[in-house]
């Protein structure tokens, strides 16, 4: 059986920055931060993080049924809508059949689940009983759910899988998706990232891992790359790509945002939180997407870096990326949009995809925010504060996680230029 080409022909996304994919790239090329203060009445004293990518005045009753929305978790809502807008982006639904359907499956990553939910719970049972426990907490909290519901909401009946892989959840999703289309399981998927747990629970465990940066300064806390990054900010939000085989998509008279060419995956087999030295993982994986794609280091224009603003995570990746771009290295452009969104864990993977779709499709490279003063260590082209337009045919979208695990997505603009 030949292998089967695969379009993206929808996004969707919801995130700090926006609550749609048009708005969201535009603030991000724009600019603007969607880094906010945290709310002191909850997150007071005793919490080394002060600020997060919170999603403010989200609306999901606008577009979700109002019976379904009370049984959803707030990253089942976040996943939802982004699906149901990456759905009419792509115009697909009204020109499917039955058998299409069957054919149609999702596959969104989710890193934590129902976090805020298990914590109440945990409350409820110590202090009210076992009783007291609703019997809907595993079905609502479980990460599943974001594509169980979906699946649900729209009739999708082809593959329903969830990718549970830290922060390379949506990138693990979109790859998996990529490859039961490449080789005949499915024609369509939803796939992509979601991640809403920005709570007490969450943001005391990883203020205490010291991986959060302490600023109270929301315009700067995230500073991917930047000599004086503290550690990365918390945000949430939902990336969905609609994914088809090409033939499908052709023949319906889709619109076409780019063609998904590759996927890569390793395992650092070093640190449950710390990546690899000198970024060997990150280095193995970027390398296998590019073997797979047949393509040389030289034909590759453009990375959406993981970028954390951790201070391991920028200069090892740094450091993959010249192992495995060696010369080329000076001549990418590379930039972290978690300068502006804050790092959305399971949903990061799924929102910089849709970003890197977008470079590709406006020809732009994003900008990397707050990058002021450079850290010699970081020594790449970053794209500093401004949006550079430049012509970008080859993009790859890097996501690496907690356990080790790294994944790396490679788009072709279409038409390509």
């Amino acid at each position: 059986m030949s292998l089967r080409r695969v379009v993206v022909t929808g996004l969707g996304v919801v995130c700090p920055v926006g609550g749609n994919a048009a708005d969201s790239w535009q603030a991000l090329v724009e600019g603007k931060n969607g880094i906010s203060a945290l709310d002191q009445k909850v997150y007071g004293e005793g919490f080394r993080a002060h600020v997060a990518g919170q999603i403010h005045d989200f609306t999901p009753h606008n577009i979700l049924p109002a019976q379904a929305l009370k049984r959803m978790e707030r990253f089942v809502q976040l996943a939802c809508v982004a699906c149901h807008e990456a759905l009419c982006h792509g115009d697909v639904l009204c020109h499917l059949t039955e058998e299409e359907l069957n054919a149609f499956g999702v596959s969104i990553g989710v890193g934590m689940g129902g976090v805020e939910r298990m914590s109440q719970s945990s409350i409820t049972l110590h202090e009210r009983g076992a009783s007291r426990v609703s019997p809907l907490l595993i079905p609502q909290i479980i990460p599943n759910m974001a594509s169980g519901t979906a699946s649900h909401l729209w009739q999708l009946r082809g593959p329903n899988i969830c990718t549970t892989s830290a922060c390379s959840s949506g990138t693990h999703g979109i790859g998996e998706a990529f490859m039961l289309i490449k080789h005949g399981r499915a024609q369509r998927m939803l796939a992509g990232g979601a991640e809403s747990a920005i709570t007490p629970m969450a943001i005391a465990s990883f203020g205490n891992m010291r991986a959060l940066s302490p600023s109270k300064d929301p315009s700067s806390a995230s500073r991917p790359f930047d000599l004086n990054r503290d550690g990365f900010v918390m945000g949430e939000g939902a990336g969905i790509l609609l994914l088809e085989e090409l033939q499908c998509a052709e023949k319906r008279g889709a619109k076409i945002y780019a063609e998904l060419i590759s996927y890569g995956m390793s395992g650092d087999a070093f640190h449950i939180t710390a990546p690899a030295p000198k970024g060997e993982g990150a280095a193995r994986c970027m390398q296998q997407a590019l073997n797979l794609a047949e393509l040389q280091p030289q034909e590759v224009d453009y990375i959406n870096a993981h970028g954390t603003s951790t201070q391991l995570n920028d200069h090892y990746e740094t450091l993959a990326i010249h192992s495995v771009f060696a010369d080329h290295a000076a001549h990418l452009l590379v930039s972290s949009t978690k300068g502006a969104t804050g790092h959305l864990l399971g949903g990061a993977g799924g929102v910089e995809a849709c970003f890197t779709v977008l470079a590709l499709h406006h020809q732009c490279a994003p900008p990397t925010a707050n990058l002021h003063t450079p850290d010699p260590q970081c020594d790449l082209d970053y794209v500093p504060l401004v949006q550079r337009p430049h012509p970008l045919r080859i993009a790859l979208s890097n996501s690496f996680g907690f356990g080790g695990t790294n994944a790396t997505l490679i788009f072709r603009s279409w038409p390509h230029h």
